[in-house]
């Protein structure tokens, strides 16, 4: 592709997981980890951080990032990941906007040039214009149940009771990681993201974590150190 921006959004107000975007993670601060990836990519003319946050936007610049300002109404808890993604892409409109952009998000420590490399290769052959990293469920979705109000039991998908694993279809997750889309796809915040001009860049799921609790945070650190112990 001719042109692409990466952008990360980085708020500074976390509540599961205080000050989330600028903590130490196996060293260094969390965020710097998506900054760097993005830099050896070799991909992206430009890398912005979207954030509020000084304390973040310091981190941001001493690791080599661009730095923009997010406005509060886009940067509290209720905010949408595709408005501040709709935003960023607005901002970058005009004769001189990118073909793409990648948005990584803050805690995606487990991207790595090789991944985004991957998706630019999914871009650049035209034949989607969205891509997303996702893992496999690590089990049969359409064998999932649920509690039931009483206590008990019950199945989401009843006609699949009888159904041998085997037989049923591979399932993917969002691995929480990075998002690419040409520019005009990030401009409508009530697109879908899912449809069949939309990619998924595969992740091995020993080595992903999407970080949004504390122990979501324990198992990232021991999965990254295996992961470098491992040289993946």
């Amino acid at each position: 592709m001719s042109y692409a921006v990466a952008i990360i959004p980085a708020r500074g107000g976390s509540k599961r997981i205080p000050r989330k975007n600028v903590r130490s993670f196996c060293g260094k601060p969390i965020i710097c980890h998506p900054i760097l990836a993005a830099s050896k990519s070799g991909l992206f003319q430009r890398i912005i951080v979207s954030t509020d946050d000084p304390e973040i936007a310091e981190i941001a610049s001493q690791y080599g990032a661009e730095v923009v300002d997010r406005p509060a109404e886009l940067a509290n808890d209720h905010a949408l990941l595709r408005d501040v993604m709709k935003f960023e892409a607005q901002r970058l409109c005009g004769p001189n906007g990118p073909e793409c952009i990648c948005f990584l998000l803050a805690t995606a420590v487990f991207i790595s040039p090789t991944i985004l490399q991957a998706g630019a290769a999914l871009m650049d052959n035209n034949s989607f214009d969205q891509a997303l990293t996702a893992m496999p469920f690590p089990a049969p979705i359409q064998r999932a149940f649920m509690q039931t109000a009483g206590g008990g039991t019950r199945m989401f998908m009843p006609e699949q009771y009888s159904a041998r694993s085997q037989d049923l279809e591979e399932a993917y997750h969002d691995a929480g990681q990075c998002y690419w889309g040409r520019l005009r796809c990030f401009l409508d915040s009530k697109a879908d993201y899912f449809n069949e001009r939309t990619a998924i860049i595969p992740m091995d799921r020993r080595f992903a974590v999407d970080i949004d609790t504390p122990i979501d945070w324990e198992i990232a650190e021991a999965r990254y150190r295996l992961a470098n112990e491992h040289g993946m």
